[in-house]
């Protein structure tokens, strides 16, 4: 045990943005006593998310890309995790809610972080974008879940090509915005909110860890890997738990 909350290490949690793992990640929060949730989102984001039911929300914009990704997310949730993207940090937020657990949105503003990431990129990555994510639009659903696989097995490498193929891409949306989710975690740490949860794309999991190593704050990670392998067998945090023989 910790003499004090403070001390307890930040929880990461992993999550892949287009699988819905909300059981195995509600069993996982639901292990812990928390002080509150973190999740990779700022507030235009949350507010989408978390509309009620039957809201329409709003048409995707922003720069082709942007609007094509949307688009490819969408198509492989429903394709791949039976859900849409998003649902895991849903239901962390539901999570928070449910046991009257603050939530913090520990993201940059998604608008903000695409205007920066178009003027930083040279023309060559832009283009290299757009192709991708049209070509994401018709690849067979199987053909993506054996990249995951494969991600799972080794995340490294698949970090590794995307800083040769885009080290702009990987500055701005993955390293930038680990400094800054640090720096939010370690803030909350110092309002004495110490046992934080907090749920990121697994991209994330390890530069967030490094960022947070680097500012004294102790770690605990769950990778999307190992969330996946989270059984059903395991008793829900609502479930009832047997009395002690």
């Amino acid at each position: 045990m910790y003499a004090r909350t403070t001390e307890s290490p930040v929880l990461l949690v992993g999550v892949a943005h287009v699988v819905d793992l909300a059981d195995p990640l509600q069993r996982v929060l639901g292990d812990r006593p928390l002080d509150g949730v973190a999740v990779e989102l700022d507030a235009e984001r949350a507010d989408a998310l978390l509309r009620p039911s039957g809201t329409a929300p709003g048409r995707p914009s922003g720069p082709l890309f942007v609007r094509l990704w949307s688009v490819l997310q969408r198509r492989l949730g429903a394709e791949i995790g039976g859900g849409t993207p998003g649902a895991e940090m849903k239901a962390a937020a539901l999570y928070a809610r449910e046991r009257h657990l603050p939530l913090f949105l520990i993201d940059d503003p998604l608008r903000a972080t695409i205007v920066h990431l178009v003027r930083s990129m040279p023309f060559k990555e832009r283009v290299q974008l757009l192709i991708g994510a049209l070509v994401g639009l018709f690849v067979p659903a199987r053909v993506v879940e054996r990249e995951m696989d494969r991600y799972v097995t080794s995340p490294q490498e698949y970090a590794d090509e995307l800083r040769r193929a885009s080290p702009t891409l990987a500055r701005v949306l993955l390293d930038d915005r680990n400094e800054h989710m640090a720096e939010r975690l370690l803030q909350l740490r110092g309002r004495g909110y110490g046992r934080v949860a907090a749920v990121v794309g697994d991209a994330h999991v390890p530069g967030l860890k490094a960022a947070l190593g680097r500012r004294g704050v102790p770690v605990e990670a769950i990778t999307f890997g190992e969330l996946r392998e989270i059984t059903a067998s395991r008793p829900s945090p609502s479930t009832p738990r047997p009395p002690p023989s």
